[in-house]
């Protein structure tokens, strides 16, 4: 491929990407930093943890994102008393077309949509929560036997609620560090607040509809992932990711506070997650301040704080931000 032939993909890239802002921005009021690393993951193929306080419109957000994309959707509520086969589907006996003898038929279960929302996901138990692990890993639901292929695209965006944790099982950091980034909700500002409340108070609720179709959504990932990354800007993620860890050279906090660092998952999603930012920015190649820009949302669901660190409150962002200014370009 011609340079001016990319150059003309990614200025396709930014324009559909801004189309798609827009109009998930007439419904959600603020947030533009929610949205951006939302779409960030769906473009590059991974999946999103979204944290935040009830009635911050996170079902709202990810409806509106379907809607936007003329993609399906579906929203699961995990309970403790939620089983796998209610995720994933079941096989049922039904009669043949002839009426006679009866046969098995697997029925698809809610995981089988486009935007997946596991809404309240660390409230369902260990073994519920495993059942999306395979889903999102490999993009398969396999029963009695049998594979089924995802729908394409396919993207899970879990919520937890930080404040209620009675009754709550943590998610396991295997499964943690199966999603590329995690996004805080923040409460909206006074102007925002006040946009929220004469929108949604009337008896006209807005809505959107497509602005881009599922293959040109896919056509973006390929672009995404034909971005360029030169060699020094990769030895310096590699660099950003071993500071996480406790060793002897690395920053004093995360000596300090962190019993494990991130895992080479983490890595890889601040690659693509910057690859994404310069492509928005119509840009051919990333830069140092992509992947600083990327870091915290990458990185902050996958360090272990060690009791030290857990007693003293540490914010990961904290511990972060440190190794961030400690790693030289």
């Amino acid at each position: 491929m011609s340079a001016n032939d990319f150059q003309q993909q990614i200025d396709a890239f930014q324009r559909d990407y801004d189309a798609i802002v827009r109009s998930v921005a007439s419904i959600i009021v603020g947030h533009g930093d929610v949205i951006d690393q939302t779409l960030t993951c769906l473009l590059s193929g991974g999946h999103a943890l979204l944290e935040g306080v009830p009635g911050l419109g996170k079902t709202l957000l990810v409806r509106t994102l379907a809607a936007a994309l003329d993609l399906s959707f579906s929203r699961i509520q995990f309970t403790p008393d939620l089983m796998p086969a209610d995720i994933t589907g079941t096989m049922i006996i039904e009669p043949d077309a002839a009426g006679g003898a009866k046969e098995f038929r697997f029925q698809q279960g809610p995981i089988f949509a486009n935007l997946v929302l596991a809404d309240e996901i660390n409230r369902a138990t260990p073994k519920t929560q495993s059942a999306v692990l395979e889903a999102m890993q490999e993009q398969t639901v396999s029963v009695a036997r049998t594979t089924h292929e995802l729908p394409q695209p396919f993207m899970v965006l879990a919520t937890q609620n930080p404040l209620e944790l009675e009754g709550t099982y943590p998610l396991p950091e295997a499964q943690l560090d199966r999603f590329m980034l995690k996004i805080f909700l923040r409460t909206p500002a006074k102007d925002d607040l006040s946009e929220i409340l004469g929108r949604t108070t009337t008896g006209d609720l807005p809505t959107v509809g497509p602005v881009l179709s599922a293959d040109r959504l896919i056509a973006m990932r390929r672009t995404v992932r034909d971005v360029p990354v030169a060699s020094h800007v990769t030895d310096y993620v590699s660099r950003v990711v071993l500071a996480t860890h406790p060793e002897a050279d690395s920053p004093e906090m995360a000596r300090q506070y962190v019993r494990y660092g991130a895992s080479p998952r983490g890595g890889q999603a601040i690659v693509l997650a910057a690859k994404v930012r310069a492509l928005r920015d119509s840009r051919a190649n990333v830069a140092f301040e992509d992947i600083d820009a990327a870091a915290a949302s990458a990185l902050r669901h996958r360090l272990i704080l060690s009791f030290e660190g857990q007693a003293d409150g540490i914010d990961p962002d904290t511990i972060i931000q440190d190794v961030l200014k400690a790693t030289v370009h």
